[in-house]
């Protein structure tokens, strides 16, 4: 792409990121309409040519890819290589339906690592350092993605995987790992399972803690910080398009920072399907400007975000994403009302008394909606539940519209944990 081995791709000048995205687009829809029948198809419904594409600002001619057409061409229907050319072989979790299968090809495998070494030097980590990889292992793509990341920098790496949490604490401590990776919701039940064994998370040896692979606000990441007296790295990623490694922030915190020589990021309106303004929330779409295996159109994530095209302090020019706040298909109406659990999370949280362990409960009584929300207090809580009750109802009402038929605030640990992965924080029981 005319860009030197020895070039920090993620510092260019966006003319010169442009121009290497121009091209990668190019070759790409071309790539996917000569070797995908799926995407043949599709852009020959759309009356596009990959011809009548040149680069990036062409891309709102496609039409979008969605989880819907993984399913539909299950297993390996999307996948432009043949088997024999893919050596690796993942998939999403399936638990509305099939899963979505994906596939890699060595090259593939070669970019998956690079982004993800990029990521962990950018979190301040070196070849150094000890990293515990709490994520599973297995065709969820975590496990692999931070093991063959961190393997390729040169890091130690713990194979600990999910679970066994009195393990990780055990092999935390003696092994003196300066890092760990898993989600923020196993991230709090870990400094939880610690102070049970008689440890001080705080006085474990980690200075970095990688969590990603489910939403986490901002009071939660403060918790996950103070916990641990770490500091608390946001990754992004999906298996559709790689795996972890999509996005991950730096030391500034202020945004994860979009591998863009590789995935190109759009937002958009999730209603109209239309880019919205720069620096407007909307759902992230995303294009694989390099892969060999699954090459991805246009794929709507699902996820709301924004994006911010400003140079970080850290020197990187590539935009930034906020923190997903909520899924465009997870958007709630309660007896009209429209908000994301996320909104409902911020919040709550904003009170220094809870916990940042919650759940909501709908349920339909009669023709009305009824909508539950249970809090955990702090440890050190000792005022008055309902004084503390009718603030938190107050502020919901002023921030979101909406007040809670009912607000419980509920001692430490009464809020059931996940062991492993990505917790539930919505139970919908209509």
């Amino acid at each position: 792409m005319g860009v030197s081995d020895d070039t920090d791709v993620t510092r260019l000048p966006r003319a010169e990121l442009r121009r290497i995205q121009d091209e990668r687009v190019r070759e790409v829809v071309k790539y996917a309409y000569e070797n995908v029948e799926f995407y043949e198809r599709a852009l020959d419904d759309a009356g596009v040519h990959p011809d009548d594409v040149t680069g990036v600002d062409d891309l709102t001619l496609l039409p979008f890819t969605t989880k819907e057409d993984f399913r539909d061409n299950y297993p390996t229907g999307m996948f432009a290589v043949e088997m024999e050319d893919v050596i690796r072989i993942h998939a999403s979790s399936g638990t509305t339906g099939k899963p979505k299968i994906v596939g890699y090809t060595r090259d593939d495998l070669d970019v998956w690592r690079e982004v993800m070494m990029r990521g962990f030097r950018g979190a301040g980590l070196t070849a150094a350092d000890t990293l515990q990889n709490a994520y599973s292992y297995g065709l969820f793509t975590g496990g692999f993605g931070f093991h063959d990341g961190a393997t390729e920098l040169g890091m130690t790496v713990v194979p600990t995987g999910g679970g066994n949490t009195q393990r990780q604490v055990e092999m935390l401590a003696d092994l003196g790992s300066d890092a760990i990776c898993l989600t923020p919701s196993y991230a709090l039940y870990l400094a939880e399972v610690a102070e049970d064994m008689g440890y001080d998370p705080a006085d474990l040896p980690l200075s970095t803690v990688l969590y990603g692979a489910e939403p986490c606000t901002e009071p939660m990441r403060t918790e996950i910080e103070r916990r641990f007296d770490a500091t608390a790295v946001e990754n992004y990623g999906l298996s559709e398009i790689i795996g972890p490694g999509v996005a991950v922030e730096c030391l500034e915190q202020t945004g994860m920072h979009i591998w863009e020589d590789h995935f190109y990021p759009e937002v958009i309106n999730p209603e109209t399907g239309k880019r919205v303004a720069e620096g407007e929330e909307g759902e992230l779409v995303l294009t694989t400007l390099t892969k060999q295996a699954l090459p991805v159109l246009r794929y709507r994530t699902g996820d709301l975000t924004t994006l911010d095209y400003g140079t970080c302090d850290c020197g990187r020019t590539v935009v930034r994403m906020d923190s997903v706040t909520g899924r465009a298909d997870d958007l709630l109406i309660v007896r009209g009302v429209n908000f994301y659990p996320s909104e409902v999370e911020s919040v709550v949280l904003e009170f220094e008394e809870v916990a940042p362990y919650y759940r909501i409960d709908l349920r339909r009584e009669g023709t009305l909606d009824r909508l539950d929300l249970t809090v955990e207090l702090t440890d050190d809580f000792d005022g008055s539940r309902a004084e503390l009750e009718g603030r938190i109802r107050k502020r919901l009402s002023n921030v979101l519209s909406f007040t809670p038929d009912g607000v419980e605030l509920v001692a430490p640990g009464s809020i059931e944990r996940t062991k492993v992965g990505k917790v539930q924080r919505v139970y919908d029981h209509r």
